[in-house]
């Protein structure tokens, strides 16, 4: 499909699934619909443009017939209503999640690093203070200052939970608000996640087989067993690398804690809808470059 169209599609999508419900108990309805607010932030991440003012400034140049009450919104109210929105995004999220193609008892979990600066300038940055931290960067093997960004990604790579922890938070400190409300199933991790203890207290209290690597690959007693639990983990790479080339989820434009949220809540929202109409489209769903031609 062509870039109208996909506007288009999104726009219908949304717009059925937020038909019939109260967003706001009072106050004056906005002028710009919240349909038209979350179409242009989804089209707009999906395009790889991902701060507020290139998307308005993008849908206000080319498609401002389509969207004709964006031109009397000025930007900051824009961005203040699509930054409000979080909560419908978060409960839209989770509605296409049903209908996406995937296997919710069978996920993979991960993180990533999100540095919230330069390393040279850490020690005198002012953003995040107190909440972000230093960690080490695994595949450049070096340290960095920021967050890591856990998820869990149900087979076959769709995003189904997002999380935030500083830097220097080990994974197993985030995986049980990973795999919380998931009524138990299956979760394969790097060996970061091998833990005897961590994995019977899933098991016990969430319902959840945890299945990771031997700690150490010198002294794995089961080399093949890791080999094969290795390949299945290494397909949320492929999330990874569309997270960070098309949605440009290492690009941190925000201030505070709140708007990052936010940011990656988006982008979660983003990939969902295009895995969605992708796979309606009848092309494999996390092929996203065919979606448009």
């Amino acid at each position: 499909m062509d870039l109208s169209t996909f506007i288009v599609s999104v726009f219908c999508l949304i717009d059925d699934q937020l038909k019939d419900r109260r967003i706001r108990q009072r106050g004056p309805a906005p002028k710009l619909l919240d349909s038209e607010v979350l179409t242009i932030e989804v089209v707009g991440e999906f395009l790889g443009i991902d701060t507020d003012k290139q998307i308005y400034l993008f849908f206000r140049r080319h498609y401002g017939e389509w969207f004709p009450t964006l031109g009397q919104v000025h930007r900051t109210t824009f961005a203040r209503q699509a930054a409000n929105l979080w909560k419908v995004k978060e409960r839209l999220w989770q509605e296409l999640l049903l209908l996406a193609p995937h296997e919710p008892a069978f996920a993979l979990v991960d993180s990533m690093p999100l540095p919230a600066c330069l390393f040279a300038r850490a020690y005198r940055c002012s953003r995040f203070k107190g909440e972000a931290a230093f960690g080490k960067d695994t595949l450049l093997k070096q340290t960095f200052y920021g967050f890591r960004v856990h998820m869990r990604v149900c087979w076959p790579k769709v995003i189904s939970r997002i999380s935030i922890a500083p830097a220097d938070a080990h994974e197993l400190c985030v995986l049980p608000e990973l795999v919380e409300l998931t009524g138990g199933g299956l979760i394969v991790g790097d060996r970061n996640y091998w833990s005897p203890k961590t994995k019977e207290e899933l098991a016990r209290s969430m319902g959840v087989e945890l299945l990771a690597p031997y700690r150490t690959k010198k002294r794995d007693p089961a080399p093949e067993r890791s080999a094969i639990l290795s390949r299945l983990r290494y397909r949320i790479d492929t999330v990874f690398s569309q997270l960070t080339e098309r949605y440009c989820i290492k690009r941190v434009w925000a201030k505070d804690l709140w708007h990052l949220a936010g940011r990656l809540l988006r982008k979660g929202l983003s990939h969902t809808v295009a895995i969605l109409l992708n796979h309606r489209a009848g092309n494999r769903p996390l092929q996203l470059s065919q979606l448009l031609n």
